[in-house]
């Protein structure tokens, strides 16, 4: 992944490496803040639609005040020249993260949306259906929330965070995450989609899943075609039963599971869904 020379905070494009913020910001101590994870080919975002219209709602949510400036355009603006200046704007991870500033639990400074824009060159790798499947497991030592905020890409991913750990230390190449009730949230940096008779299901956003982009996407491509798909409690059970299981997230689009703990899984339908829906956005 190409390295970058640049980064852009707050209104300015500066160099990396250098401090950004203080022992008091409130996203450091308190995960105060959230983030998006966008694709861009030939200096288009992908589904910049569905990114932006997740990205001002979680603004609205976490009571962010909006400058009148900070709108669509001005962030498109600063990732495009920003790509360009670290020449990743043929291929590209855009993350753009906001959070507040400094301040206790009970007395922010202000609730300015202090935004940062990072890039990375991406692997063309990112652009074609996994062949070989993914191998996952179940993470049981941290459970996904179920609230009004744990559909948003939020800073605090400690969740996700400890089962990355774990999947390396399993040498998986994922895994999956469960809610409060034991049923399946999530993976560590993508959505959940089973396959079982033809139909598929995606657990809920109000199972802890986050709101994803590709998520969203595929559903209405799903819905429109009038296949069956439905967003529903996913529990232990249906993993093992499932047919097929596929992940998906804005930067690989899906990727399908060969095996979850000792089940083994095709992949019949998700690749062509793949080939159908998702390859066209790429």
């Amino acid at each position: 992944m190409g390295e970058a020379s640049f980064l852009f905070y707050n209104g300015k494009i500066t160099k990396t490496g250098k401090p950004l913020i203080s022992a008091d910001n409130r996203s450091f101590r308190y995960g105060d803040g959230f983030f998006e994870t966008m694709k861009m080919i030939d200096g288009k975002i992908i589904l910049a639609d569905h990114h932006f219209e997740r990205l001002f709602a979680s603004l609205k949510l976490m009571q962010f005040q909006q400058p009148v400036y900070f709108t669509r355009q001005y962030l498109e603006e600063q990732i495009s020249l920003l790509a360009e200046k670290n020449f990743h704007y043929k291929l590209a991870r855009i993350r753009l993260t906001i959070f507040r500033g400094d301040g206790g639990l009970y007395d922010a400074d202000d609730h300015f949306p202090h935004h940062l824009i990072q890039t990375w060159q991406l692997n063309p790798a990112n652009n074609v259906f996994n062949e070989n499947g993914l191998v996952t497991g179940i993470f049981k030592n941290a459970r996904k929330v179920c609230d009004d905020y744990s559909h948003i890409k939020n800073n605090n991913y400690l969740a996700n965070a400890m089962a990355a750990l774990w999947v390396k230390q399993e040498r998986l190449n994922d895994a999956l995450l469960q809610n409060p009730y034991g049923r399946i949230a999530d993976a560590t940096i993508a959505n959940v989609f089973i396959v079982k008779n033809g139909m598929v299901k995606t657990p809920a956003l109000t199972e802890g899943a986050v709101n994803g982009v590709m998520r969203k996407y595929l559903l209405e491509c799903l819905r429109k075609e009038n296949m069956d798909a439905a967003e529903a409690n996913i529990h232990l059970d249906d993993i093992e039963n499932a047919d097929e299981i596929f992940l998906t997230n804005a930067i690989y689009g899906m990727r399908w599971v060969k095996q979850c703990g000792d089940k083994k899984y095709t992949n019949q339908l998700s690749s062509g869904l793949y080939k159908k829906f998702v390859l066209p956005l790429f």
